[in-house]
């Protein structure tokens, strides 16, 4: 009787420890955390403060709090000098230049750029237990419903603006995200959706007070959830891009122009999201992204910025629409509290590409394959590491589709210009080489073309390029077709 009491005692304890290791093994288990990712448009490297001192004029705080509370990555770049490609990329981890669109930006009233059997940094996250949210611009193209009729509209019959009741079959909330609010681009900035469907029309002055009430709602909605669940983010918002509508209370703010006063208003938006995540507690597990789609645009008047002392490109060559760096290498921000180091700032070449393999690693969940084919993950450099890539460099792409490639130090740019629409543009650079190569490190301004100097660099940049070009992917795997069997290397040709 003693022996049979004692058998089930210790049964019966080691039932108690195993739930007790077990409960404690589910306490310790980490927690994903809150992901915010805000996307400005148009905004140069140099438009914030802090991260050019010496040539900004523009005030940021709330982005400046970011640096002081988190890691710059001064050498990041977008997968394009331009929007949509841009936003492909970012969606995907995917160049943009696989698809159909070569050049240029997408004008809205089409299939949505992003195929829907094509894993989404969305569909991803959505799988791995978040909600998901875009508020804010898409421009990866979609499609309208009429109303009534049910039947897909033009531009032409819409006179541009879709009418409010149209309908959405394929946009960001068939794409993986749980809620839209927003506008496609801005030419169609009027028409405000929600979800799958124009909801109203309103002056443009009023999308960026819009944006920044609504992604305040959702933090303090996702607050109040019961399901436990993490969420992610995504605000691409539609500022300083035009139309250059700052509303009357920061309209003169500035003392710079219109443009710098809506730069201000911007941030102040960075500062509304930064404030709703601490009043409702949510800091400490919420990890923050703020960058820009490509550099600052011409509409800003780059030059009367510069007669007052403000530098949009941060002393850099070239600004949107550029193969040069200041048309893509664009401010990189990450706050992460308790795994970040505070003011810490990284000089590792990243690209937007890389959110998506970022987001894997930070998940814990593999990319699956045929997906995320140019991105890497560059979660070693937020921890002080070095990044370990598969993936020898970063290509760039500009608004007329001209190439360039980017290793170590060295850039290789198979243009004659700038490719895009700072002096000289293709057409004006007839005469020049047909090939720029630059050493980044020591000519920041890529004033120096060195291609005659080191033609090895050159033939061993070129044969890169063209081996990611050919093999549908830059980074380690299986080959993945390109959407395009032919893509132009030489935009304006090698004689």
């Amino acid at each position: 009787m003693v022996i049979k009491t004692s058998v089930k005692t210790v049964t019966l304890l080691i039932i108690v420890f195993g739930l007790t290791s077990y409960l404690m093994t589910a306490q310790v288990k980490p927690q994903k955390p809150n992901i915010v990712f805000i996307l400005c448009d148009d905004l140069g490297y140099g438009d914030v403060q802090s991260l050019s001192p010496k040539t900004s004029k523009i005030k940021t705080p709330s982005i400046d709090m970011l640096v002081r509370d988190g890691m710059v990555f001064t050498d990041a770049h977008s997968g394009s000098s331009v929007c949509t490609p841009t936003r492909y990329g970012i969606m995907t981890g995917r160049y943009s230049w696989r698809t159909k669109l070569q050049r240029g930006v997408v004008q809205g009233f089409a299939p949505n750029l992003v195929a829907e059997d094509r894993l989404t940094i969305a569909n991803f996250l959505k799988d791995q237990g978040y909600n998901t949210a875009i508020i804010g611009k898409w421009h990866l193209n979609f499609q309208y419903l009429d109303p009534i009729t049910k039947k897909t509209l033009s531009k032409k019959s819409t006179k541009q603006l879709p009418p409010v009741g149209a309908k959405i079959p394929d946009g960001p909330i068939h794409r993986g995200f749980d809620y839209f609010h927003g506008f496609h681009h801005a030419r169609d900035m009027k028409a405000v959706i929600e979800n799958d469907e124009v909801i109203l029309h309103e002056d443009e002055i009023n999308m960026l007070p819009r944006l920044t009430e609504q992604s305040v709602a959702y933090i303090n909605n996702q607050s109040k959830r019961k399901d436990g669940k993490p969420f992610f983010l995504y605000v691409p918002l539609g500022s300083p891009h035009t139309p250059i509508l700052p509303t009357k209370e920061w309209q003169g703010k500035s003392g710079l122009g219109d443009y710098a006063d809506f730069v201000m208003q911007t941030d102040a938006t960075v500062g509304a999201i930064k404030s709703a995540l601490e009043a409702n507690g949510l800091s400490e597990n919420t990890l923050i992204i703020f960058s820009s789609d490509n550099g600052c645009s011409k509409a800003a008047n780059i030059p009367k910025l510069a007669e007052q002392g403000h530098i949009v490109s941060a002393g850099m060559r070239g600004s949107k629409a550029d193969l040069w760096d200041g048309g893509h290498r664009v401010p990189f921000i990450v706050k992460w509290p308790n795994k970040v180091a505070f003011g810490s700032t990284s000089n590792q070449l990243i690209c937007l590409t890389d959110i998506f393999a970022t987001f894997s690693d930070i998940t814990g969940q593999d990319i699956p394959n045929m997906s995320g084919e140019d991105s890497v993950s560059f979660l070693p450099a937020l921890f002080g590491e070095s990044i370990i890539s598969s993936r020898a460099g970063v290509i760039h792409h500009s608004i007329s589709g001209h190439f360039a490639y980017r290793k170590g130090k060295w850039k290789l740019l198979l243009a004659r210009g700038s490719g895009g629409w700072t002096s000289p543009k293709e057409l004006e650079a007839k005469d020049m080489p047909a090939v720029q190569l630059y050493d980044i490190e020591n000519d920041f301004a890529e004033t120096t073309n060195l291609y005659k100097k080191h033609p090895e660099i050159v033939k061993e940049l070129l044969e890169q390029l063209e081996l990611d070009i050919r093999t549908g992917r830059s980074t380690k795997g299986k080959f993945s077709k390109n959407d395009v069997d032919k893509i132009i290397l030489w935009k304006s040709g090698t004689n």
